[in-house]
């Protein structure tokens, strides 16, 4: 399996993803995996992937969407899986059936050397907001594309916008202190949440019929295991389980007590959904 060097600028999101970040995805991989399906569904929809195309899926994870598109390229397809966590890419390849027309590669899109106009379709869950020069990177990525290819993915709008993250994360901070501020444009989940930045790196990075659209969705964090299993969710990956690392239990205790009090009006049954805000971003090659 081919693996590059990532841009130096970089390093952090590397050690991160191959560390405590990367650990965390993939022990709950299935579970967020769920929590994410509206997200999936609404990627796949607008990307409309045909049977013999070929696609780079970039920030692919432990390859829940590689192997969608896998299924629907067939056997005359190829989809790149590229990620910078090994750990994660390890589960991909454990969970990708035989057969199935799928390379994963450890590499930074803003360094891997990708086969020159040779996909038709780059595509990203929330994998292209973590880049310290992202003009860059999508340039490179670029490069890989056929002229005309289209690019499909998804990125969060404001944080404010979307409650699943900020309501459990607000009660946690009643206890604990709030995590570091990080700047609008720093690498990091929200760093494309302005729609006018995203625009002008495509356009930098020489992409054309940029397009974002508003999407708002539910989020079950539940994933039908009820409020507890809300709270379980929230505490074990995300902002506010960051918060709440190394904290002292008692502490730790009373923000899971106050982050389960203002999840309680959000559950129907055994559900937990919140709303949850993204572009849908489009472009050509």
């Amino acid at each position: 399996m081919a693996k590059n060097a990532p841009d130096e600028r970089n390093a952090d999101q590397a050690a991160y993803w191959n560390g405590p970040g990367g650990r965390g995805w993939t022990d709950r991989q299935d579970l967020q995996d769920r929590v994410l399906a509206p997200v999936s569904a609404v990627l796949f929809e607008r990307a409309a992937i045909a049977s013999g195309e070929r696609v780079l899926d970039v920030g692919c994870g432990c390859g829940d969407t590689t192997i969608e598109i896998a299924k629907r390229i067939g056997p005359t397809g190829r989809v790149l899986g590229l990620d910078i966590s090994a750990v994660m890419l390890a589960r991909a390849r454990e969970r990708t059936p035989p057969g199935a027309q799928v390379a994963f590669v450890e590499a930074d899109a803003t360094t891997y050397s990708f086969a020159s106009g040779s996909a038709d379709l780059l595509f990203s869950r929330f994998g292209v907001m973590f880049f310290a020069e992202p003009a860059r990177a999508f340039a490179n990525m670029r490069a890989g594309l056929k002229r005309g290819g289209r690019v499909v993915f998804a990125c969060w709008r404001e944080p404010r916008q979307n409650p699943w993250i900020l309501v459990p994360l607000r009660a946690a901070t009643l206890h604990v202190p709030r995590l570091p501020e990080v700047g609008p444009e720093d690498p990091g989940p929200f760093a494309f949440a302005s729609q006018e930045r995203v625009q002008r790196i495509l356009a930098e990075a020489g992409f054309s019929e940029i397009e974002l659209s508003a999407v708002d969705l539910d989020l079950d964090i539940a994933v039908g295991r009820g409020l507890e299993g809300a709270v379980e969710s929230v505490t074990e990956i995300g902002p506010s389980s960051r918060a709440l690392q190394g904290q002292p239990a008692e502490l730790v205790a009373a923000a899971r007590a106050s982050i389960r009090e203002a999840l309680a009006p959000f559950q129907k049954g055994n559900a937990v959904a919140l709303k949850g805000a993204i572009w849908l971003t489009t472009a050509r090659a």
